[in-house]
């Protein structure tokens, strides 16, 4: 009779009765690729693809899905889905919010685990497999599985485009500065400045640097590339125009987080705009997810003995990190007599003039929590310096 060994059993898969109907949304411009897990499906996930921006193809994959587990299990479930913060934005979150038996969830894509195989595999299935299974760990409870995204409202999201406008507007101001700085370069022209009123009286008057006029194409599209700049010009006075009215309109409740910004000395219009709007008109817990919000959070390296700084995690909002640090610089000039202008100066004196650019983010990461506890807490920074009313 044959004697069998002791063997150890297969590990028994972790079973967890489902309560919702998961479903994850992968989208693309052309397709979006349903992935779901059913209750009474055998822990099987399916997919569909449907027409990218097909609302009512959704809707009805989605219908279809309840209907299966109502005849399945004889419950009609809810529906919890989850998708990636991106191009689409935040419509379909609100819009599949407004229905009371689905929950939506967008997270952070950077914020999930992945393979760490230095050729890892990624497909639309695999993605839509992995947010799933983060979406049961989050909904478990386990912690920093993921960072949910905290959908801003239509309005707070809508103020931010004045800041983001002028951003584009000022950038393409500066490209077409330089592009006929470069123009008139080549022709040994120095000193013309396009930014000046007088652009095109000083036009008129150049001559080479071999004492010649300007070439006749040149000169078109020099005339051209002014075209461009002024009707840049205008729209940026215009956008900063509408910037204004809104704080003013602001202005009226003290308590506004841009209103109680421009009452700082060295504060003008344009901070405060885009430091409110893309931060302080959001909810933070604590001091860290300010600073990790804005890409200025420590990023340390430790293992054993291996314990160093890689610097910022630059993994914030980008707009927000370089006014900050723009910020900085400017507070020392109009704050000398801060805590935080008096910190700079004592740990620069310590490094001997050196590693400026370092301490500068520091300060920049210090002001933006002072900035958030001014407005939120109403703790005045120390040392810092009001505005005449």
């Amino acid at each position: 009779m044959p004697i069998s060994t002791d063997q150890s059993a297969a590990p028994a898969a972790i079973r967890v009765e489902l309560d919702a109907i998961f479903v994850s949304l992968e989208l693309s411009k052309s397709t979006w690729l349903v992935t779901s897990l059913s209750p009474g499906a055998a822990d099987k996930m399916s997919r569909h693809t449907i027409v990218g921006g097909d609302i009512a193809g959704l809707f009805v994959r989605i219908g279809e899905l309840r209907s299966k587990a109502l005849a399945r299990t004889g419950r009609l479930y809810r529906v919890v889905s989850i998708h990636e913060a991106g191009l689409d934005g935040f419509w379909l979150h609100r819009l599949l919010g407004r229905e009371d038996w689905i929950e939506s969830h967008v997270v952070d894509a950077a914020s999930i685990a992945v393979s760490r195989k230095r050729r890892r595999a990624k497909t639309d299935r695999i993605d839509g497999e992995t947010l799933i299974r983060t979406l049961l760990a989050y909904k478990r409870g386990e912690p920093r599985v993921c960072s949910m995204v905290r959908v801003p409202t239509p309005q707070d999201e809508d103020r931010r485009r004045i800041g983001r406008e002028r951003k584009v507007l000022v950038d393409e101001r500066t490209l077409h500065i330089n592009r006929i700085k470069g123009l008139l370069f080549s022709q040994g022209i120095r000193g013309y400045e396009p930014g000046r009123r007088d652009r095109r009286e000083r036009l008129e008057e150049l001559r080479t640097g071999d004492d010649r006029d300007l070439p006749r194409h040149i000169k078109a599209q020099l005339l051209r590339e002014l075209v461009r700049l002024e009707l840049l010009i205008e729209q940026i006075k215009a956008v900063e125009a509408e910037r204004d009215a809104v704080l003013a309109q602001e202005k009226a409740a003290m308590t506004e987080p841009a209103t109680m910004l421009l009452g700082i000395k060295g504060i003008g219009p344009e901070f405060a705009n885009v430091i409110s709007s893309e931060c302080l008109s959001r909810h933070f817990d604590n001091r860290r997810q300010v600073a990790s919000y804005a890409g200025l959070a420590a990023s340390p390296w430790q293992s054993a003995s291996i314990n160093r700084e890689q610097g910022v995690s630059k993994a914030g909002n980008p707009r927000l990190r370089t006014a900050m640090v723009q910020l900085a610089w400017l507070w020392l000039r109009h704050q000398p007599n801060s805590t935080l202008s008096r910190w700079f100066q004592e740990r620069v004196k310590h490094n001997a003039g050196k590693r400026k650019a370092t301490t500068i983010v520091a300060l920049a990461r210090k002001l933006l929590v002072a900035f958030w506890k001014y407005v939120t807490l109403g703790v005045l920074i120390e040392g810092a310096a009001i505005k005449a009313a």
